[in-house]
């Protein structure tokens, strides 16, 4: 039985497992599968990813206070956030993966990261 490339569809020749006939069939077909097919799911990432860039730079003590003013200033959307926390009291903090930030009073948010 003749294998072929799973990219390029060329004739295989070595290993029986083998997959692919060099590394750019290897790396453009890994690339085509793991893309975002959708632009729905390429466009909440790339946001989520822009978020988390603002409080990284906004918190590099892993703990300080900002103004709604600053964060929207710098593009920060409100929206898009990857989890909750809600404390005993009730309280709730807006995470980006172990970035979040805790809604004030008079548009302040206090911006903390989670503890590993």
């Amino acid at each position: 039985m003749e294998k072929t490339c799973l990219e390029c569809n060329e004739k295989l020749i070595g290993r029986a497992d083998k997959k692919f006939c060099n590394d750019y069939c290897r790396n453009a077909f890994n690339n085509n599968l793991n893309k975002d097919s959708k632009n729905l799911i390429r466009n909440i990432n790339n946001r989520l990813r822009k978020n988390y860039r603002i409080l990284e730079a906004l918190n590099p003590e892993n703990k300080t206070k900002t103004t709604k003013t600053r964060l929207l200033d710098r593009g920060f959307d409100f929206e898009h956030f990857t989890s909750t926390y809600t404390t005993k009291k009730g309280t709730t903090y807006y995470f980006l993966y172990d970035l979040g930030y805790l809604p004030l009073e008079n548009d302040y948010y206090m911006l903390v990261r989670r503890e590993q």
